[in-house]
């Protein structure tokens, strides 16, 4: 489909906005067009220029998969819990 290189990973990108607790997150799902993630669909949370850890981040077969299992892993956790702190 596309000429990357063997080790390239290439994803299409699906991006949710969540407002919890006056605070905005952003959940970009990815789903493998090319190369290999934690599974056929990631999600990862974010805020403007910080990424979650990995331990927050939702896996799955579908989009809607990865995205409950990501909003399962954090919606009882500290917002400040889920971003490295520098």
């Amino acid at each position: 489909m596309f000429e990357l290189n063997q080790n390239d990973v290439l994803t299409r990108v699906t991006r949710y906005h969540w407002m919890c607790s006056g605070r905005s997150i952003h959940i970009d799902v990815h789903e493998s067009m090319h190369g290999k993630l934690a599974d056929q669909f990631v999600a990862v949370p974010s805020m403007v220029l910080v990424i979650a850890k990995p331990e927050y981040q939702g896996t799955g077969k579908t989009d809607v998969d990865a995205l409950k299992d990501c909003i399962n892993k954090i919606r009882h956790v500290d917002i400040n819990d889920i971003f490295p702190r520098k």
